[in-house]
């Protein structure tokens, strides 16, 4: 049986940099349609949906942002991984795609591997999903989920609503189980209480916000949904064993080693 090529729709206004990243894909087995401007794009992704999009972030009339903001006003989009090229190293420009859903970034220069690595993850990623979920990853089919999808779906709740105070009735009754069965489960799986559970993910997720690059604390106690800086910061240091500021002073003298 013939395996189907997965349909990749690349958005580059610098030919020679298009030219070469088409080649790049082609030539590792994908299907590729590339456009120089990002609204005949756009017409293009209205009518037809690929399994991925990769878009230069600066470009006139319609940049990659704003490219992307319009097509995920379609739902079928919201499985559909979106990957932003750029030369901009702006923190503040990073962390602001990211926050709006962009599946990754790939900083120019970039390397052929890089490039195929971070697409071939991505599809990989999708995949599983799809695999595991189907089109609708909260319906009734994963009342019986196993293990490794009971936390999948608890993840994806959690960071959907990141910025929050998790209601556990509401998570409990997206999961298809009590709010006891829920706590039950996690201790079970983690050997954590649900509180325990959903502190130490939101800190995990501002531990990945700083190794992006980001240094403003109060920007990570705002992301993270906790009540206070204090408890924000008494939180990371149970966790770590060293406070935010020491775990981003840890990080600037490993980059500057490398």
């Amino acid at each position: 049986m013939k395996i189907q090529k997965k349909k990749i729709v690349l958005i580059e206004d610098d030919v020679a940099l298009g030219n070469s990243i088409l080649e790049l894909l082609l030539l590792s087995n994908f299907d590729v349609v590339w456009f120089e401007e990002s609204r005949v794009a756009l017409h293009y992704l209205t009518q037809n949906i690929p399994d991925l999009v990769i878009s230069d972030l600066m470009m006139p009339d319609m940049n990659g942002e704003e490219l992307y903001l319009n097509i995920r006003k379609n739902k079928k989009f919201n499985v559909v991984p979106f990957i932003i090229i750029t030369a901009n190293v702006d923190d503040e420009v990073k962390l602001r795609q990211l926050e709006h859903g962009v599946n990754d970034y790939i900083m120019k220069p970039f390397k052929v591997k890089e490039l195929i690595f971070k697409v071939n993850n991505v599809l990989e990623f999708r995949r599983n999903i799809q695999k595991n979920f189907g089109n609708d990853p909260f319906s009734k089919v994963t009342i019986k989920l196993s293990e490794k999808d009971f936390l999948t779906s608890l993840n994806e709740l959690l960071l959907k609503d990141m910025k929050s105070k998790p209601d556990l009735d509401e998570l409990s009754r997206k999961l298809f189980i009590s709010k006891s069965t829920l706590d039950k489960r996690i201790r079970k799986l983690t050997g954590k209480n649900i509180s325990q559970y959903i502190r130490e993910f939101k800190i995990q997720y501002a531990m990945k916000l700083i190794n992006l690059g980001e240094r403003n604390i109060q920007f990570l106690v705002d992301q993270t949904g906790f009540r206070s800086f204090s408890y924000f910061s008494t939180s990371f240091k149970l966790y770590l064993n060293m406070t935010p500021r020491d775990y981003i002073k840890s990080i600037q003298a490993s980059n500057f080693e490398l």
